[in-house]
């Protein structure tokens, strides 16, 4: 006899809609970037930020490096970025030929703390990023504020925090740019892409022309650019996504309540008193032995879990050089304690049950 199905950690959503979308863009012969990224910035802008532009790209990562660009960063900048985070953020930095700067971050929401950030402040920083990390807005209204008495931009990593907001403002609508990526995994995917959202029409152009080397029109190159265009096909993904995404928001959110009220013996995730958090994952703190607790959760329960990130970016081969003796305690914590469990739509009450138990006996048994 079988035992019980394993629970993944992410499962993308990927259904008829979205495949009959890709048929008509490859029926239509217009696979490059067409009207189909037209539509979909538009309704990106429409639903989930505002009005704000919104500029499609072929990742996030390339959302980030072209935002930082075109809001003017550059070699001998520096940008304040947290480590602990994914890759791009910094690396987005460092591929502008400026230097990113490794803050610390607060332990209840692991977004970038106030103070520390105010700390590492120097006559060649530039701009804060600030990591809406996990579907949790970060600080940033403080950041912004901080941000503004120096003199400084704010920009936002909020790859995984479509729909998110804080004081009833939208992520995305906070800085001089934002980011959020469109992978998989995420709350919504175009298969692989980004999009770019910002205020300033002059950002805007300038996105606009990094993204299709450096014109606007054929031939007629500005600028020296890339080519970091979305195709028609994964733009046409991302509008059937988007039609979803607000359902699949709510379906988290509800899941996380369930995990809250049943979960024992583990720290869950706080949400500040004026967020929206959207749950991109939902990542608790196991303070003793926390690898494990996910290989019996794995082992013993079928019961997957993501671990990001055990190694801070400051910590990382590729990044170490920006960060000689840095020393940031919260972000070494969080890289030892937290752990993602499963929160995605496609989790039935049976699952998340299942992981509930799963926690308390994992927990109970001190893993």
């Amino acid at each position: 006899m079988s035992g019980p199905e394993f629970i993944p950690a992410a499962k993308p959503i990927i259904g008829d809609e979205e495949r009959a979308a890709v048929d008509a863009v490859l029926r239509s012969g217009m696979v490059a970037q067409g009207p189909e990224v037209a539509a979909f910035e538009r309704e990106f802008s429409e639903v989930l930020l505002d009005g704000r532009a919104a500029v499609a790209v072929n990742s996030g990562t390339s959302g980030l490096h072209l935002g930082l660009l075109a809001a003017g960063v550059g070699p001998g900048d520096e940008v304040i970025v947290p480590s602990f985070t994914f890759a791009a953020t910094a690396n987005s930095v460092a591929l502008t030929g400026a230097t990113p700067v490794f803050a610390d971050i607060e332990p209840d929401y692991f977004g970038l703390d106030v103070s520390s950030v105010e700390s590492l402040i120097t006559e060649r920083t530039v701009g804060i990023m600030p990591v809406h990390l996990y579907g949790h807005p970060a600080n940033v209204g403080a950041l912004g504020d901080l941000a503004e008495r120096r003199g400084l931009k704010l920009f936002e990593d909020a790859a995984q925090a479509h729909g998110a907001s804080l004081g009833g403002r939208r992520v995305g609508t906070f800085g001089a740019f934002a980011m959020f990526s469109l992978y998989p995994t995420k709350n919504m995917t175009s298969g692989e892409g980004g999009m770019v959202s910002t205020g300033d029409p002059e950002v805007e152009r300038r996105l606009r022309l990094l993204r299709n080397q450096g014109m606007e029109r054929q031939y007629q190159n500005e600028i020296v650019g890339f080519n970091a265009r979305m195709t028609d096909i994964h733009a046409a993904i991302g509008r059937v996504q988007l039609t979803k995404v607000d359902a699949w928001t709510r379906a988290r959110q509800e899941n996380a309540a369930f995990l809250d009220a049943n979960l024992k013996g583990v720290v869950v995730p706080p949400v500040a008193p004026d967020a929206v958090h959207v749950y991109h994952q939902y990542t608790i703190r196991v303070v003793d032995d926390r690898d494990g607790f996910v290989r019996a959760l794995k082992e013993e329960h079928q019961v997957g879990s993501g671990v990001y990130y055990p190694i801070p970016n400051h910590r990382l081969p590729s990044l170490a050089q920006y960060a000689p003796g840095l020393d940031l305690p919260e972000t070494e914590r969080a890289a030892l304690e937290a752990v993602s469990l499963p929160v995605h739509p496609s989790l039935t009450q049976g699952d998340l049950e299942r992981i509930a138990a799963a926690v308390e006996a994992v927990a109970g048994a001190g893993a």
